[in-house]
């Protein structure tokens, strides 16, 4: 509401009130319409000049603050000042929007402290296995390396097993890091996306057939499917995916491909008949570390960090990966790829 509406209607509200109260006493129109206009015009004076000085320009430079936070400071030197013309609903909105964005910068925060701590307490775990397994192997080796050279070997191997497990964590981090922070580059070619997925599946065949699982496309596809992207890094998110789909598959599965064109890009769905996924894992499923069966991970290898690389490697193509999964059935990956002109 306008400053100049409010006093009209206070003004109003106080001479009609006297006009009343004259009229009681008096019992004359006249004096009543005299008290009323005199008392109106004063009231309209005194409340306009009382409040310009002591509320409104009060709030006028409320709201100014409020806006030019909200705006920062460049934006606001783009756009210059602002005066609004009904601070008074103007500085309300204001605050109610400003108060909604501050609590959900708080709750993001708090996710992401949340996440933070998580993170820590994953990553403190993940290097601890491996570094108390080398250790205890090496406080082993010195005492058998002179008794029984053959046990002294053994351990050695197991030692070397797990500084390569340190090596594939610390060079996943690293590549997550690089990839959030825009260092590694994506180094954009026009490739046929069928023929790299046949190569990544010749190259796992052998770890697929070791767990009883067919690698295979839904469709025949003898047309060049050419799309635009960095075609080691998309290789990378296949070979992550279908080994995947090979460490939580069913004895005599089947991991899939499927290709399907759509306006300017390509969806590419990775489908196994696997053991699944609850739906509460699925929000989380591409968080670093995060593992459904910690122990079958464990046994199966891998860093945890698989699918984490895959979201990254896709965002910075300027693409999406989704997830949907059925315990018991199976659970499909797909994510898009740009169309080479």
């Amino acid at each position: 509401m306008k400053l100049s509406v409010l006093v009209l209607i206070t003004a109003l509200a106080v001479a009609l009130s006297i006009g009343i109260v004259n009229f009681y006493f008096q019992h004359s129109w006249y004096y009543l319409g005299v008290s009323f206009v005199i008392s109106f015009a004063t009231s309209f004076l005194v409340f306009y000049y009382l409040f310009e000085k002591y509320i409104y320009t009060k709030i006028k430079l409320i709201y100014k603050l409020i806006h030019n936070l909200k705006l920062g400071k460049d934006l606001k030197e783009a756009l210059g000042e602002y005066v609004s013309a009904d601070p008074i609903n103007d500085v309300e909105a204001e605050v109610k929007e400003w108060a909604g964005a501050k609590k959900r910068e708080i709750d993001l925060l708090k996710k992401q402290e949340q996440f933070r701590r998580e993170f820590l307490s994953n990553v403190s775990h993940e290097f601890k296995t491996p570094l108390f397994a080398i250790q205890g192997y090496i406080e082993t080796l010195q005492d058998c390396i002179t008794d029984d050279p053959d046990m002294a070997l053994k351990f050695l191997k197991k030692a070397e097993n797990n500084v390569e497990r340190l090596s594939y964590l610390i060079n996943d981090l690293d590549s997550i890091s690089k990839l959030e922070t825009g260092e590694i580059p994506i180094n954009y070619q026009k490739f046929d996306f069928v023929f790299l997925a046949k190569e990544v599946m010749e190259n796992l065949e052998d770890r697929a057939l070791s767990h009883k699982i067919k690698l295979a496309f839904k469709d025949k596809y003898t047309a060049p499917t050419f799309v635009n992207a960095d075609r080691e890094k998309i290789r990378q998110v296949l070979i992550n995916l279908i080994q995947n789909s090979i460490k939580y598959g069913n004895p005599n599965g089947m991991t899939a491909i499927k290709i399907f064109e759509l306006h300017d890009q390509f969806l590419i769905e990775v489908t196994d008949n696997g053991i699944g996924i609850e739906e509460k894992h699925l929000v989380r499923l591409f968080e670093r570390f995060y593992r459904i069966d910690s122990h079958r991970s464990r046994v199966e290898g891998g860093t945890g960090l698989g699918l984490a690389i895959v979201k990254h490697i896709l965002e910075a193509h300027q693409q999406t990966i989704s997830v949907r999964s059925t315990p018991s059935i199976g659970t499909t990956f797909a994510f898009t790829l740009q169309k080479s002109n």
